[in-house]
Formats: C-alpha cells, sequence, structure tokens
C-alpha cells in the first residue's frame, strides 16, 4: 500500500531536544533538526509567533527598566562614587552601562542566558570595558577536572563553522587574568542542565510552534486562492510511479496558484468507470475551530511566560475591570515582584562582582517601568495631573488637603478690622495669632474687642502691627531688596548647555569653580556681587576660547501643582524670572526674606534646602552655561567635564542631606516641618 500513496507527511513538529552533546573542543547545544543550533531555533520561535514575541518585547523592556542608578547612602566612598557614575556613563566606548544591559535583558529572556565581554585595562588591575555578546554565538568548552568551563568559544554562525571558524575566549575569572579579555556566560538556574541554560517559557514552546503554523495555514490559504481543499480519484487504473507524477504535475500547472486554487489530495485505483471523482473535504464550523485554537494557544503561551493578564503585554481582552489601567496596575505588580525581580537580581549579582573587582561596589538599582506610563509620559502628567488624580490612578487613598499651612491660617481667621485703609486679622485662638505674628516679622500677641467679642491679634501691641503695616507698605521688603540686587538676566551672548535638578548637590560643593577646573581654567573675579557681573568662580581657560557658569532657578514642581494661592515668597521668587548664584542663595539663609517660616517661627533659615517653608512646591534648577571669547583656538565639549562634575557634587560630603535641594518642602519628611503637623 504504501507505493500507492503519494507524499502525505503527517509527522508533528515538536521543539528539539534539550540535550548537551559533547564533540570537538566545544559541547553542542541541540539535536535533531537543529543540532548545536537550539538557540537559533529559539530565534527563528520568536520571529514567527507574535504572541511570544509580545511577550518576550515587553518582559525584556520591564527588565531593563528606565535606567540603572546607584542609590543613594548615608556614609559614601567620595572617590569609588564618582568612578562608579562614570562606569555607568561609559561602560564601553560607545555604550552606557544601562544600553549593554538592555541587551542583556532581552537575551536573558528569550534564551535563559546572558553573556559578557569583559575587558581589562592593560596592567589587568581593573576591568576598563563591557560588552554585550550575543548569548547564540556563545559556546562551552568542556569542563576542567574541576567540573568548571575555563574555555568559551563563539562563532558569528555556528550552522556554517568552516566559513566562521569558532575561535576560543577565556571564562571570566578574577584569580587568572592571564587574558586580556574574558566572558561571563551566566542565566538561571535549569534543571538537568550541567552547562547551558534553558528559557523560563520553555513549556511553552510547542504552543508557539502552533501560533506560527496556524499563521502559515492562512497565509498559504490566502496565497492559493482555496476556499477549502480537494480529493481527486481516477478510476481508470493505477499508472506507473512515473505516469501518476507527470498527471499530479499536470493538474498543479493547471488547476493550483494564487488565482485558482489551493492544495489536493491525489490517488488511483481499479474500477470499471472511468470518469475522476472529486470530492470536497470540508471541515464543520473551521471558523468557530480555529478561534477557539487561537485562544487556546494564547493562553497556554501566557500561561508558559507566567502571565496573569494579556493586557499588560499588549494583548486584547475583555474583563470584569471597569478601565485597562486597573487590571495593568495589578498586573504590573504581580508580574514585577514574582517574575521581573527574579531576572533582575541575577543581573545585578553579576554586576556586583564586576563592580568589586574596580572596587566600586556600592548599591545599584534599576528604575523600574510604571504602567501610567503607557497612557501618559511623565511632562503630561505634571501638567495636567494633580498628586491625588495620578494617586487615584494608581489605586490609592488621596493624601487629602493640599493646601499650605499659608492657606491654613487665612482659613483659621475669623475676622479683620479696618485701621487706616488697611485689613488687619483676628483669630479665635492665641496661637494662631502668635504664627501670623512670625509669619509678618514681629512677635507675641495683643487682644481686641469687636462685635462684643474678644479676639487675639499679632504684634504684642495695636500701635506695632500697625507700625509693621505701614512700613511694609512704604519701603522694600528684605525680599525684595535681594531680588534687586542678586538677581540677574542672562545676556544672549551666553549659551545654555545644561539645566537639571539639582540633585544630591551639596551646600558647600562650588559646582562653577569643580567644572572651570575640570577644563584648566583660569579664575578671574570681580570682587562684587552685582546682576549680571562674573560669578566669583567664573573662569576664563588659559587658551582663551571658553568659559563657564553656572546659575539657580527657582522653579515649580508641577507634579504637586493645584488651585490656591501661593504664598508671597514663591510669587516673588517666580515672577521675578531671574538666576542666582549659590553663593548669594546662600547667604540668603542670613536674611529675614522669609520671616516666620524658620525653626519654630525664626526669621531666617536654609533657602537654599527649605525654599518656600513647610509645604512649599518649589525647588531650584541648575543651570549651565557657556559662552566663546575671541581668540578662541578650539572648542570645548562640556559633556565629559559635566557629567564628571555632578558624580562629585553628589559624593561631597559624608552627609547626604543635601538632597533636599532638590525636593519641594511638600515632598520632605513631614512636609518640611520640624514635626509632624
Amino acid at each position: 500500500m504504501n507505493d500507492k500513496i503519494l507524499s502525505i507527511n503527517l509527522e508533528t513538529s515538536t521543539a528539539p531536544i534539550v540535550q548537551e552533546v559533547r564533540g570537538r573542543d566545544y559541547i553542542e547545544y541541540g539535536t535533531e533538526d537543529w543540532r548545536n543550533l537550539y538557540p537559533q531555533f529559539l530565534i527563528d520561535l520568536y520571529y514567527n509567533s507574535s504572541t511570544h514575541a509580545a511577550i518576550v518585547n515587553q518582559t525584556a523592556e520591564m527588565i531593563a527598566g528606565e535606567d540603572l542608578v546607584a542609590e543613594e547612602e548615608d556614609a559614601i566612598n567620595l572617590e569609588a562614587y564618582v568612578k562608579l557614575k562614570k562606569f555607568l556613563r561609559h561602560a564601553n566606548s560607545n555604550e552606557s552601562l544601562h544600553q549593554v544591559i538592555k541587551k542583556v535583558a532581552f537575551d536573558f529572556k528569550l534564551q535563559g542566558a546572558y553573556a559578557l565581554h569583559i575587558v581589562w585595562n592593560r596592567e589587568r588591575t581593573e576591568i576598563a570595558e563591557v560588552y554585550h555578546v550575543p548569548v547564540e554565538r556563545v559556546r562551552a568548552g568542556r569542563p576542567n577536572e574541576m567540573g568548571k568551563v575555563d574555555t568559551f568559544f563563539i562563532s558569528a554562525d555556528w550552522g556554517n563553522t568552516r566559513t566562521n571558524k569558532p575561535y576560543p575566549i577565556a571564562a571570566f575569572n578574577v584569580n587568572d587574568r592571564t587574558s586580556g579579555s574574558q566572558l561571563i556566560y551566566s542565566g538561571s538556574y535549569s534543571p538537568n542542565m550541567d552547562i547551558y541554560h534553558t528559557p523560563d517559557y520553555i513549556a511553552g514552546c510547542n504552543w508557539a510552534l502552533v501560533d506560527q503554523k496556524v499563521a502559515e495555514f492562512h497565509l498559504n490559504n490566502i496565497e492559493n486562492g482555496f476556499a477549502g481543499s480537494y480529493f481527486v480519484s481516477f478510476a481508470n487504473g493505477i499508472p506507473t510511479q512515473e505516469e501518476r507524477r507527470q498527471i499530479e504535475q499536470s493538474l498543479v500547472e493547471k488547476f493550483t496558484g494564487a488565482s485558482n486554487s489551493g492544495k489536493f489530495i491525489l490517488t488511483f485505483s481499479d474500477d470499471k468507470t472511468r470518469t475522476p471523482e472529486i470530492t470536497p473535504i470540508s471541515v464543520s464550523d473551521a471558523d468557530k475551530q480555529y478561534l477557539a485554537l487561537q485562544e487556546l494557544l494564547v493562553s497556554n503561551i501566557c500561561a508558559a511566560h507566567r502571565i496573569t493578564s494579556k493586557t499588560l503585554m499588549g494583548i486584547d481582552t475583555n474583563n470584569g475591570f471597569s478601565s485597562n489601567a486597573d487590571e495593568l496596575i495589578n498586573a504590573a505588580n504581580f508580574y514585577q515582584n514574582t517574575v521581573v525581580r527574579g531576572f533582575q537580581l541575577n543581573i545585578l549579582n553579576t554586576l556586583q562582582t564586576i563592580f568589586s573587582v574596580n572596587n566600586i561596589d556600592l548599591p545599584v538599582e534599576f528604575v523600574q517601568l510604571k504602567p501610567i506610563t503607557v497612557q501618559f509620559d511623565s511632562k503630561t502628567i505634571r501638567e495636567v495631573m494633580t498628586i491625588d488624580e495620578i494617586r487615584a490612578d494608581l489605586g490609592l487613598e488621596p493624601l487629602g488637603d493640599e493646601d499650605t499651612v499659608e492657606q491654613d491660617v487665612k482659613l483659621a481667621k475669623v475676622g479683620s478690622m479696618i485701621n487706616d485703609g488697611k485689613e488687619l486679622p483676628l483669630f479665635d485662638t492665641i496661637e494662631e495669632a502668635e504664627a501670623e505674628a512670625k509669619r509678618i516679622g514681629c512677635s507675641g500677641t495683643h487682644t481686641h474687642t469687636q462685635d462684643g467679642k474678644e479676639y487675639f491679634m499679632p504684634c504684642e501691641n495695636h500701635e506695632q502691627i500697625t507700625n509693621l503695616k505701614k512700613c511694609n507698605c512704604s519701603e522694600k521688603t528684605e525680599l525684595e531688596s535681594f531680588i534687586e540686587e542678586f538677581g540677574e538676566d542672562i545676556s544672549e551672548d551666553w549659551e545654555l548647555i545644561e539645566e537639571e535638578i539639582v540633585d544630591g548637590e551639596h551646600q558647600d560643593f562650588d559646582f562653577e569653580a569643580e567644572l572651570n577646573s575640570y577644563n584648566k581654567t583660569e579664575l578671574a573675579s570681580t570682587g562684587t556681587a552685582r546682576p549680571n557681573a562674573r560669578d566669583d568662580q567664573d573662569g576664563l581657560n588659559k587658551s582663551g576660547n571658553d568659559f563657564y557658569k553656572v546659575r539657580y532657578v527657582y522653579t515649580k514642581d508641577n507634579f504637586l501643582s493645584q488651585e490656591g494661592s501661593t504664598r508671597e515668597f514663591c510669587k516673588l521668587m517666580t515672577s521675578a524670572k531671574k538666576v542666582y548664584r549659590k553663593e548669594d542663595i546662600i547667604q540668603m539663609g542670613s536674611k529675614a526674606v522669609n520671616p516666620g517660616w524658620g525653626p519654630r517661627g525664626a526669621a531666617t533659615y536654609s533657602i537654599w534646602l527649605y525654599k518656600g517653608g513647610g509645604n512649599c512646591h518649589h525647588f531650584w534648577l541648575r543651570q549651565i552655561y557657556k559662552t566663546s571669547l575671541r581668540g578662541a583656538k578650539s572648542n570645548i565639549k562640556p559633556s565629559e567635564a559635566i557629567s564628571y562634575t555632578k558624580a562629585l557634587s553628589e559624593g561631597f560630603t559624608a552627609e547626604r542631606n543635601d538632597k533636599l535641594v532638590a525636593r519641594p518642602p511638600k515632598r520632605m519628611k513631614n512636609n518640611g516641618f520640624l514635626e509632624p503637623r
């Protein structure tokens, strides 16, 4: 009977068997049709299953996160911190460490393993560069007598090793630095595997293959233009093998093709009737069966990847949630903690090994992706949403009243009296009157009777508050005088080259002097502090071509934006639209520019750290300007100098309290007050 059947193949496609085959100098990875090419099988699977690819892409993005940053510590080694920041920015000559890690994260998810090329410096004392190596190009050498692999082999194409001859590279070993470059091969534990690592979704490979075959089936149907399959039977005797092939070829040429028909099954048999019988082969409810199959394969692929929500991976679904945001938040938190975090910890452990070699073994962490960024970017969020609206989207309780303390005082005011055309406040309690006295620059309280009821008023007596109000109306305040004297407008011949939140810059650190010093600048000072004058640390480099100035601008955290009035200090500072030298801002803390907001109502406090006082929504923004002078020989590229100076500024002292500079008091402990309120 076998010689009467023409080309029927009912073989089931399955994933290759994962088996380590020892041969030659390296251990082969993959068997049967994918001998030594199992990583390539996983790549082909990724390219041919849309559901599988979507999950791999999204998970890899979540593993890599938004960035890789050094964590803050109370006590830190300055030199190590500066080296670490530099290493994060330049893992090699072309990439930052995060750019390398993004490739590593993709390989880790797709292949279950990743590889890093480690390049030592000439002295073999430190790791100079780190590169990503596509893991499909790596094969392990035979283990030594201790069961450890001390050599790996790399080939651009393991399917053609004659043209792409594998070359050896030493395994990473801090105790043996004979080789100038080494390879780290790592991944998660895989059962029954001694050398290689398998992906976490390996049980779902067959379902990804089903997804691929379903897509190929529909594509073939469209290309063939065939609504169904047909069974063609000739009952005029059994021709020879050669005659059968000729008949088949004739039918193919005449009836199949994009505009004619699809595939058919051809048989021959003995019968008195010589007329061929053509019988359509139709599948009952084929459309429903394929829909059911599609649902089944998507569910099984998601199960293999440990996905609890298809929406998280960009796969549409109907559920009982009121909105997709609810599902994204819950699913993202679960997936982040149960799946993604495991990948990240493995990568961080490898990085800590590298850092420890360079004596920069400081805490490093991933900046996680937030599900809310699927709907809005951070700029839009800050501009159009309040903090409570964002918390509601995240499923959190609102923080409550966001009004400032200044507004609370106004709400606490129960009445007023008019004196000499001025409105003076009346309070029910002595504590409220004392707080108002400190705010306006006096002390003590006194009573006032109005409409038969006794109220409390700020200042020791009525004459004092009256004269204080008159004085404030006729003379400039300390703040107005400060803005007029020290506020600066930047002229057009200066170019803004960098603008960044002052995060971690210490009060005693002279950013400007360090920046110019890095470029071997020659300091020039006017000895004065007047608007638009050269700063004490504005420097001119020896070749006479560039110099830099660093200024700070008082700005609002729009992320905390809400309706309501702003205290007078913040109004004046923002409306003036001036920039300031750091030394003048520090000096500002010795003036009563915002009386009543210091510790326990004091008239002065550090404006550099605490801005407008408790509950204030403002912070300092650093701006770096550059200008070119006549006779310039060349331009200095400032990027490296700025990056180095930033790292230095963040590790200037052991006590890291100056990170408060970048935070509005509203975001500080107790909202910037000494004690909870």
